[in-house]
């Protein structure tokens, strides 16, 4: 059968130490222990940054106080040299506040020379530490990496769909728009030269079905591309809010105060499709009878709340944030730095707040 102490890994320390009697107790420690292990001894700060560059080693041990320089100034050497590495203070009485300093600056242990027959567990246990602070870091990376990539995915993904609705809008308005406009010439024409009256009932109906698809049509229109925006963005909350009343029945008021003109075309979208959804949703599930809009604005901060007087929601059903809708106004709001809030209770309504900051700061206060 194979030897298991050939098998075994060898840890290689690097010793900073100008004691050669201390490094022959040390690698004697480890004997005892039955580690496999290298220990080369360094005791100048030149030596010490030549074995880390020249060499790789799996814990660094070091004596507090050498001739003119202490482990700390080691320590600060090694960081310079963007080299990580576990190290242990394994020195004489350094003092309380001394140790706890080390121990703050990132040094991973201390260990007095009186207490050797802790080394091997004081040094494995700093070397898996070690490992496991590198893994969460390495993680960490990972992770920001990720949702770095996963938020320029999501605005990626928000341009894109704007852009196909304008170009859907474009077609309606191009065709669409153009083909009822030729409907209503051709009814007009028959209302003028008929005199039959079964046949002018005819061309009222069809007008006025016509009006609805005109009005139908200008609707999507605006859903998917809306260019109220070019009056500002409480112009169009405003528009939104009265299209909204219209059709639901639900009071809806307005209290906007912004910087409108300085606002970019992408803030004032993802405004207007946060209020849209809001209120997508408050006819959806409030059950209310009143519904209040607060935009909001100074050189920072743009804030839009909607708020209703509804059923509201409890605990576990807020927990859902009422499906994809919200989620997805919370990944577009991500995308240029805002937030979405959701606050509920159940008897007392429902609002939702964004907030968006300003990058430039500068602004202009127009009031509707």
């Amino acid at each position: 059968m194979p030897n298991d102490d050939q098998n075994r890994p060898t840890l290689c320390i690097l010793h900073l130490e100008d004691s050669l009697n201390d490094h022959a107790l040390v690698l004697r420690e480890f004997q005892r222990s039955g580690e496999a292990v290298t220990l080369q001894r360094v005791e100048s700060l030149g030596e010490f940054e030549n074995a880390l560059k020249t060499a790789y080693f799996d814990v660094i041990l070091a004596d507090y106080r050498l001739p003119g320089f202490t482990a700390l100034d080691a320590w600060q050497l090694m960081n310079h040299n963007k080299i990580r590495r576990p190290f242990i203070l394994l020195s004489g009485a350094i003092g309380e506040s001394a140790a706890v300093k080390a121990i703050q600056m990132g040094i991973s242990d201390y260990l007095p020379k009186d207490d050797l027959s802790k080394i091997r567990h004081i040094t494995q246990r700093a070397i898996e530490m070690h490992r496991i602070l590198i893994a969460k870091e390495t993680a960490d990376t990972e992770l920001a990496h990720s949702e770095r990539q996963l938020a320029s995915f999501a605005e990626h993904l928000q341009m894109t769909i704007e852009n196909e609705r304008a170009a859907i809008a474009r077609e309606i308005h191009d065709d669409i728009g153009g083909s009822l406009a030729a409907i209503r010439f051709d009814l007009s024409w028959i209302e003028r030269h008929t005199v039959d009256k079964a046949t002018l009932d005819h061309v009222q109906t069809a007008t006025d079905m016509l009006h609805h698809a005109v009005q139908a049509s200008q609707r999507i229109m605006m859903n998917l591309r809306p260019a109220i925006l070019d009056q500002g963005l409480a112009a169009a909350i405003q528009w939104l809010a009265n299209n909204f009343s219209k059709r639901s029945g639900i009071e809806t008021l307005v209290q906007a105060q912004l910087p409108t003109e300085q606002l970019s075309r992408t803030i004032q979208l993802t405004a207007y499709r946060t209020a849209q959804e809001a209120l997508t949703n408050v006819s959806k599930y409030a059950q209310c009878s009143l519904v209040k809009i607060e935009l909001t604005g100074d050189d920072r901060f743009v804030t839009l709340e909607i708020t209703d007087n509804g059923c509201g929601m409890n605990d576990s059903n807020l927990a859902l944030t009422t499906g994809f809708g919200i989620k997805g106004l919370k990944e577009r709001a991500k995308t240029i730095g805002g937030w979405v809030d959701v606050s509920s209770k159940v008897g007392f309504g429902t609002s939702i707040t964004l907030s968006i900051p300003i990058p430039d700061g500068q602004v202009t206060t127009e009031e509707h």
